[in-house]
């Protein structure tokens, strides 16, 4: 395979994976906002 053909085949897994790694770490945040929020509704449910 011509280098130039490998080097850009590279890049763009390269940036798949930054991309899917940015995603994995949007829905990782998400997922903690919504446990913490939920933790606080029941807290504020048993506390009244």
């Amino acid at each position: 395979m011509h280098p130039e053909i490998e080097f850009e085949l590279m890049k763009n897994h390269a940036n798949e994976l930054r991309q899917a790694a940015a995603e994995h770490r949007r829905v990782r945040e998400a997922e903690r906002h919504n446990k913490s929020e939920r933790r606080s509704f029941f807290g504020k449910r048993r506390s009244s």
